[in-house]
């Protein structure tokens, strides 16, 4: 009876916080702080279920002690989340330069609304400062120095994105600031109870989950010793058989077009080759990397140059819906088609556009708005808006123009002339067709970047780097090898399997000099290794480990189930086939989702250490734990050995939980050091726990024996990979919160 009321409670949470994620969607974050993460009956539900959980483990007389540990781990981390809940205080201060000393911050409470509370001391802002990307207007980090007055002492302070300052139990974290530069918002935190006996949880947790891999009496342990794993393999790829088609249009020459596709731009928050911009024009526009055999600068230079004759090409991509139907739209539209002086103000998008922003935003009025960005890119590159490729330092500072924008009274009188002028004679001599002219004007062009750009021109590792990242698409390659690749090896194990049951025990044993299982290994090491390439391009051009956005973090994972296959394709052969098969789809879905793979600029408050260790840590659980979906896809039609794939399934199992853990929990360190709170009740966490809950609950076979049955395991863990599904895209996609970042 106590094991089916704990289970009851574990349930209802878990159905709570999966529903509190979607009503926050519909009624906003404050509502569902309020009526529900801060109820009453919300803590009473975790405090039955430690009660039950406890006096459940105590009836059965656990001894086991790394298990107990893992348990109180849990009790240790929620006791410190019900002391955050009744002892901290949490507030901003809003200081601004001049102003009198203050002790005083406001405080927002669910119940009471807004107060004002005293601090012991008292604060004054000195100087807010914003720090630029160098040449661009993208913040770097925004830094407040102020004076901590206790006294007759005074201290001086300084906090900035990720740089916490701390002074008699008192954080001061950077948490906005007042638009004209003058002022400074900084969030206040005292938690002198919660945080340590937190942590105190976590460091219990991190040792359990990991010593849980290591214990010889551990059931991960028996895990990797069953005789089952030896039987499995070549089983798996016998059962996933069964599952398993030149324009006259006015461009500039080739060589002439790369010229200029070789000089820098201000685009996208940062400072990069055109080339860049104009592979992003044509796939944003296009949905291609080229037109027609003619490269990205070609195209990007005729609608520069050439504008009237690229304004009638079919080169803007409409893809299928109401939209497209009503209006009678073909698959590709030239400009023309959406100017109609038949259609109210001439813009045939005009009424639908104007509609989605005023909030109706049906499937209709989203493919409007769809299409009107990609007229908007092509208006805003004809008025000359983007250009911005004409560099000027003023007293250390770079700023870049285009041709049309107006210019300060700081820009020397030759320099203006020549921002002002200089694509107006470039338009000439291109009309004229003296591209040799061109060629010279473009060499000049880049040797005044050179020259007035200062230190905001990439270095030559970085420029040399992302024409490399420009030139190869490593994504749309590597999708398709290893797709390829994946069902060759498929069919290979297959045509194995029938081959070794009509084979004499001497013959199955000779070896050729490069097996085919070798030669699968090296396959998929090159496939590791390019794509680790590809990574490590971005990371140079970014400066910043390359995984900030939804993109970054399927090649991510990608990369990590070819690691993980490629570790333990000694033991398990027909581990490549799953290295081959699901890193080819990761790669596919970056490839052909709503994923954009431009790179940017990261906000100052994501460029921290920890929180690429988190974001690491938790794509290495996604990547093993979307094994066991394959195993449990398996296992489900394959009934005759399940068992096999079920022990192959919990090898990769429990380091999926135990790196699911460890990366959700120094998520919650990591958000602690930059904004105060270590838990928000931020969709994506609510659903990283989720995920985490559901997981666990298979690892409990002896209080929950059903899941020894591989078939009801398998199935479990089959819908169990909705909800990392859930987290990764639905939030993205469909939810609110701070991490829906698609």
């Amino acid at each position: 009876m106590l094991k089916k009321i704990v289970l009851a409670l574990y349930i209802i949470l878990l159905v709570v916080m999966a529903a509190a994620t979607i009503i926050e969607k519909s009624n906003g974050t404050d509502y569902v702080h309020s009526a529900i993460y801060g109820a009453w009956w919300f803590v009473a539900l975790w405090a039955l279920l430690v009660i039950g959980g406890l006096i459940y483990i105590f009836k059965r007389k656990v001894k086991h002690v790394p298990t107990l540990i893992l348990h109180c781990s849990f009790v240790v981390i929620l006791i410190g989340a019900l002391l955050t809940h009744v002892s901290s205080k949490r507030g901003m201060v809003d200081l601004r330069m001049g102003e009198q000393p203050t002790d005083k911050y406001i405080t927002s409470d669910d119940n009471h609304g807004m107060a004002q509370e005293t601090l012991p001391f008292k604060i004054q802002l000195n100087k807010f400062e914003t720090k630029y990307h160098s040449g661009t207007d993208a913040a770097a980090d925004y830094m407040s120095k102020f004076t901590i007055i206790d006294g007759n002492e005074k201290i001086p302070a300084q906090v900035s994105m990720n740089k916490i300052y701390s002074y008699r139990g008192v954080r001061f974290y950077q948490a906005s600031y007042d638009s004209d530069g003058k002022g400074s918002v900084l969030s206040i935190n005292s938690d002198p109870w919660g945080i340590p006996v937190t942590y105190v949880g976590y460091a219990l947790l991190f040792i359990s989950l990991i010593y849980m891999l290591f214990d010889p009496k551990g059931t991960y342990r028996k895990v990797l010793r069953s005789p089952l794993l030896k039987k499995g393999t070549l089983v798996i790829a016998m059962m996933l058989a069964f599952n398993i088609g030149a324009s006259a249009q006015k461009v500039l020459p080739k060589e002439t077009a790369a010229k200029f596709g070789k000089l820098c731009i201000l685009y996208n928050g940062r400072i990069c080759p055109v080339q860049t911009y104009a592979l992003d024009f044509c796939k944003k526009i296009y949905g291609a990397r080229s037109y027609k055999g003619f490269t990205p600068e070609q195209v990007f230079t005729g609608w520069i140059f050439y504008y009237d004759d690229w304004s009638r090409e079919p080169f803007i991509k409409v893809k299928s819906g109401q939209l497209k139907d009503e209006l009678g739209l073909d698959d590709y539209c030239t400009l023309s088609t959406f100017f109609n002086p038949m259609a109210g103000n001439g813009y045939i998008l005009s009424q639908y556009v104007e509609q989605y922003y005023n909030g109706n935003q049906d499937k209709i009025n989203q493919q409007a708005a769809s299409l009107d960005d990609k007229v908007m890119l092509i208006m805003q590159l004809r008025t000359g808006q983007t250009l911005k490729v004409l560099p000027y330092t003023y007293k250390g500072k770079t700023t870049w123009y285009a041709p049309t924008d107006s210019l300060p009274k700081t820009v020397e009188h030759q320099h203006a002339l020549y921002i002002k002028n200089v694509f107006n004679l470039l338009n000439a001599d291109v009309q004229a067709g003296h591209f040799d002219r061109v060629n010279v004007f473009f060499d000049k062009m880049r040797q005044y970047q050179v020259v007035s750009g200062g230190n905001s021109l990439p270095s030559p590792t970085q420029y040399k780097a992302e024409r490399i990242n420009n030139a190869i698409p490593f994504a749309t390659i590597l999708f398709m090898v290893n797709l390829t690749l994946g069902f060759i090896s498929l069919f290979f194990f297959i045509y194995k399997l029938t081959r070794n049951k009509q084979q004499t025990s001497s013959t199955k044993h000779s070896k050729a000099p490069l097996s085919a299982e070798g030669l699968g290994e090296v396959l998929l090491l090159l496939s590791f290794l390019a794509l680790t390439f590809a990574l490590i391009l971005r990371w140079i051009i970014s400066g910043t480990i390359p995984m900030s956005n939804g993109y970054e973090t399927m090649l991510t994972v990608a990369l990590l189930v070819m690691l993980i296959s490629l570790i333990m394709a000694s033991r398990f052969k027909i581990v490549l086939v799953f290295g081959f098969l699901l890193s080819g789809f990761f790669l596919l879905v970056s490839h052909i989702n709503q994923m954009d793979p431009a790179i940017g600029q990261v906000m100052p408050v994501l460029n921290s250490p920890l929180l690429s260790i988190h974001v690491s840590i938790i794509m290495m659980s996604y990547a093993l734990l979307s094994l066991t979906f394959i195993c449990g896809l398996l296992g489900i039609f394959m009934r005759s050995h399940a068992a096999e794939l079920q022990a192959l399934s919990r090898v990769f199992l429990y380091p999926a939980i135990t790196t699911l853990g460890i990366g959700i929990f120094i998520g919650a360190i990591w958000a602690n050091v930059s904004w105060g709170t270590y838990w928000s009740w931020d969709s994506k966490e609510t659903w990283a726990l989720i995920t985490f809950m559901i997981y666990a609950i298979v690892l409990h076979t002896q209080s929950l024996p059903v899941f020894n049955k591989p078939r009801v395991y398998h199935i479990y863990l089959v819908l169990a990979f909705l909800s990392i599904i859930m987290t990764y895209f639905g939030v993205n996609y469909f939810l609110t919160g701070m991490h829906s970042y698609a």
